[in-house]
């Protein structure tokens, strides 16, 4: 897990689709509140819909980088060499779009959701990275148009989109640096 890093340059090979069920599979068996498991795992591989999502992304990015990211926040993004430009959106072959899911019509009331579906992404990007495949998470804000695109109900609400594939050859990886141990381990 140590060497897992997040790429936006995508090779364009397909992804085995048992692959990305593995994954999947892997993170439904997150603990969750109650055991409601809250989440909903949507894998768009279509064309047509990844270009509809990079521009209802890129919308929502450009009102982030021009209107509501402080300077503060710009700063730590500018390393990361991030704009509002996503074309990560229609390179990746594959994208996943997590859904935490509330309660409705057939869904039960479910308790701590964004912790449960916190720890199923963790579980997803474990699985993923384990696979071989590169992933991003990307979080446009707001995420609403995501539902709407993907024609989802209105109790299930976009957590986190993660464009998913085999890095390109090339591909930037930014050169981060982790916290020691001793900096995040606190024995008593």
């Amino acid at each position: 897990m140590e060497l897992r890093r997040t790429i936006r340059d995508f090779a364009p090979d397909p992804v085995p689709m048992e692959v990305i069920e593995d994954a999947v599979r892997a993170a439904a068996t997150a603990p969750s509140g109650a055991n409601i498991q809250p989440w909903r795992f949507v894998v768009v591989t279509d064309p047509d819909l990844k270009a509809e999502i990079r521009l209802g992304a890129e919308e929502e990015e450009r009102e982030f980088y021009q209107r509501r990211a402080s300077e503060e926040w710009l700063a730590a993004l500018a390393p990361l060499g991030t704009d509002s430009d996503k074309p990560f959106l229609v390179e990746a072959p594959a994208l996943i779009v997590v859904f935490e899911v509330h309660k409705g019509e057939s869904e039960p009331r479910p308790y701590y959701v964004k912790e449960s579906v916190g720890i199923a992404t963790g579980f997803l990007l474990a699985a993923l990275h384990g696979a071989g495949l590169a992933t991003l998470t990307h979080t446009p804000s707001p995420m609403k148009f995501l539902g709407e695109i993907l024609g989802r109900p209105a109790n299930e609400r976009p957590y986190v989109l993660i464009p998913v594939g085999y890095p390109a050859r090339g591909a930037r990886v930014p050169d981060i640096h982790r916290k020691s141990l001793d900096e995040v381990l606190i024995r008593r």
